[in-house]
């Protein structure tokens, strides 16, 4: 595993690149609106890019044919814009988001409510899968390793109360990642413990990942469609998708892609 360590200029770059996208969330937050298409949320995201101009790290990447990812209900991630796929009252949508600036790269995901009327346990969803991303941050230390970002996240989950379903699913078959000149580097990070994988890397000054649990209502186990991209749970129980970009800096971590 080679683990890409960035020097402070560098991060500054990601830094740009991760401003581009929180424009992106807030523009594509307030369209999220019932009667919106995913399609309209893509071309939203397209003009953020070039009033910054930015490049999109999504679109064209393994064939990718969009602009940002949009994951409604029982999609966990990969969603693709569609002008069909039309938004309605009550629905939750995750969008996944980057952006490229001098060639250094941000990325992050957020879970928006679409209208109102939603239940209870979609509001806890939301909350308890952004919280425990924000619990992964805080674990972003200097000496700390890997792993110790992934329990706490895990940890974090398993501690709230449980949903009318049962359990919350912390998904298992994908996770955070490292990031910099590319949008997906090593180190993989899961969401949960894995004696299997070991400590991992330590955390050093330079070190730059993005954090993004995904948390279904349901089962941690998806399939996807044959476009190649949409995951689904695969009890269709809804899920929620929080992500950001993050650099460990000599004075802690560094949250590149909030405002």
């Amino acid at each position: 595993m080679a683990v890409e360590i960035k020097t402070p200029d560098q991060i500054a770059k990601m830094r740009e690149a991760g401003l581009v996208v929180a424009a992106i969330h807030a523009a594509t937050r307030e369209a999220a609106v019932p009667g919106a298409t995913t399609k309209d949320l893509d071309d939203v995201a397209r003009k953020v890019l070039a009033e910054h101009g930015a490049k999109s790290n999504f679109l064209g990447y393994g064939g990718f044919p969009a602009t940002i990812c949009t994951s409604v209900n029982e999609v966990v991630v990969h969603g693709i814009p569609s002008a069909e796929t039309v938004l309605k009252d009550g629905d939750i949508i995750s969008i996944d988001a980057g952006a490229i600036v001098d060639g250094w790269h941000g990325d992050a995901a957020f879970t928006a409510f679409v209208g109102g009327g939603h239940a209870p346990e979609l509001v806890e969803l939301s909350r308890v899968t952004e919280e425990s991303m924000w619990a992964g941050i805080a674990a972003v230390k200097n000496g700390n390793r890997l792993v110790d970002v992934s329990r706490a996240i895990e940890t974090y989950i398993r501690r709230q109360p449980r949903p009318a379903t049962g359990k919350y699913g912390i998904i298992e078959d994908y996770g955070g990642h490292g990031i910099g000149s590319e949008m997906h580097m090593d180190p993989h990070l899961l969401n949960y413990v894995s004696r299997k994988r070991g400590r991992g890397p330590k955390l050093v000054p330079g070190f730059c990942i993005a954090i993004e649990p995904m948390v279904s209502l349901g089962t941690p186990r998806t399939h996807v469609l044959e476009d190649e991209w949409t995951v689904l749970t695969d009890d269709l129980t809804w899920s929620s998708h929080w992500e950001h970009s993050v650099a460990l800096t000599e004075d802690g971590p560094l949250v590149l892609t909030a405002v």
